[in-house]
């Protein structure tokens, strides 16, 4: 498959993803259509479009890839993404729209008070930043091996272009724009995968009853596990992980949480939630089932795979087996999904640093547009930075290490929010920081005790604990008299 060739539908690709932008944002460049879309959005297209931004060009590569090693026992984790919307739709949406919020950290200032509200915003601008430029850096070095290294382009030159492009169809109205991107690029995604998926049935010479026949007789196929307390991959263990994890990188993570909150009312905004948190289960199943025929297809032709899982399909693809179609496909799904997750965190970001950190609220509508403008081009430059240094280092554990940290620093902000819901107590909000900054701190220490003593690894539990030491950690400093 020609680079020329590959490189000309990324192209044509960005060139449709501007011309959405400058339809989008040709009357609506305010920051009032940055950050929340004029509150506007129709929730059938937020729906849609949050499939492909909740994704990320890791999960494209690494669902398939998982299988060789868990099988698809990930399906428990997925099941467990339901009850974690549901909670979202119903317990936390009612709440930011009841406050009118922009920024949902605006919620931790009234419930709890002010350092609350900035350890909160901080957690979130931490551990989004580091993540979103780790999970940016993954997809652009895919490109980079498989396109630009052959060009001799420097991986800067790459990582600084895409992020020209994201920068370009986003700093003018953020959201307005994303709305709509993302439908297109959810759109892509799908195609991208069914494609994909049919090209390596093809070279299978599977129909559907036997794709069907192939994935249930796979010694793979294996979805739940209810034997092995001690393994992470326990049903228990995966479907509560699954719930809190989407509670905490969703709910209340205000990059995912600002499309939701573009929709026109509550009921509305509800309705996208409930409705987009189905499609998780049918796409991470083709995912899975992908997988397993990816396994099939390397035993069935002799073929030897990567070490790596996350290898698994980059390689098969770019080697050839399954045509130039499947090539093209492969480039255009990593493209869909890192655009997707890459500008959502752009303008969430943004938006963050506006409304919680430079209070751009305080100023005249074109002084703030210039502030806005200012920190979207900030951002930019830092996350460009960060993939520079992950490139300099060139250690694939260094980016787990990155994940594994991104991890701790979401439980501090899951502990603030349960508290603020589920108890009537103030705190001293003094005591906030110190006790989000101890909270990560004593997991990693009993994370490390129980590996010494017990040879047991904490997994995605750690997420839950992480939150309980933050509860318990404020309610040891509440007040004795209510709040009313």
């Amino acid at each position: 498959m020609s680079g020329g060739l590959i490189f000309f539908v990324v192209l044509f690709y960005f060139g449709v993803l501007v011309l959405i932008s400058s339809v989008t944002g040709k009357k609506n460049s305010g920051n009032m259509a940055f950050f929340l879309g004029n509150r506007q959005s129709p929730w059938y297209i937020v729906a849609f479009g949050m499939i492909g931004s909740s994704l990320s060009g890791v999960t494209f590569v690494s669902v398939p890839g998982m299988v060789g090693k868990f099988d698809m026992t990930y399906m428990q984790m997925v099941l467990g993404f339901l009850p974690g919307y549901a909670i979202i739709a119903f317990v936390l949406l009612p709440v930011y729209y009841k406050l009118n919020v922009t920024s949902i950290y605006t919620y931790l200032n009234r419930r709890i008070g002010k350092n609350a509200y900035k350890t909160g915003a901080g957690f979130f601008l931490l551990s989004r930043t580091i993540g979103a430029a780790a999970r940016l850096y993954v997809a652009v070095l895919i490109l980079q091996t498989y396109i630009f290294d052959a060009w001799k382009i420097p991986f800067i030159f790459t990582a600084s272009g895409f992020l020209l492009m994201i920068w370009l169809y986003t700093y003018r109205s953020g959201v307005r724009t994303i709305v709509w991107t993302d439908l297109l690029q959810t759109l892509c995604l799908i195609i991208a995968l069914i494609i994909i998926f049919w090209q390596v049935a093809k070279g299978l010479h599977l129909d559907f009853q036997g794709i069907v026949a192939s994935v249930k007789e796979s010694p793979h196929s294996r979805i739940f596990v209810f034997d092995d307390w001690h393994s992470p991959r326990h049903f228990l263990k995966q479907f509560i992980s699954g719930m809190f994890v989407t509670v905490a990188m969703t709910g209340i993570d205000q990059e995912m949480m600002q499309k939701n909150l573009s929709c026109r009312s509550l009921s509305e905004a509800q309705k996208n939630v409930c409705t987009y948190s189905l499609f998780f289960i049918p796409v991470n199943l083709i995912f899975l089932c992908l997988g397993i025929l990816l396994l099939n297809y390397a035993s069935t032709n002799g073929i030897s795979l990567p070490h790596l899982g996350d290898d698994v399909l980059p390689e098969l693809i770019s080697a050839g087996h399954f045509g130039s179609l499947a090539i093209i496909f492969f480039i255009i799904g990593i493209i869909a999904v890192t655009f997707a997750g890459a500008d959502s965190a752009l303008t969430g970001l943004t938006t963050s640093v506006c409304v919680d950190i430079l209070k751009v609220a305080e100023y005249e509508e074109k002084k703030a547009r210039k502030i806005r403008l200012y920190v979207h081009l900030s951002i930019s430059l830092i996350f460009i930075g960060i993939m520079a240094l992950f490139k300099a280092i060139n250690d694939t554990s260094v980016i787990d290490a990155i994940y594994t940290i991104a991890s701790y620093t979401y439980g501090p902000l899951l502990g603030l929010f349960a508290f603020g819901l589920l108890f009537k107590k103030s705190t001293r909000d003094k005591s906030v920081p110190y006790i989000c900054i101890l909270s990560p701190v004593l997991c990693f220490a009993l994370n490390e005790t129980l590996k010494a003593t017990i040879n047991y690894k904490l997994g995605y539990e750690l997420l839950i604990i992480n939150a309980l030491f933050v509860i318990f950690g404020l309610l040891a400093f509440s007040r004795k008299k209510d709040l009313n």
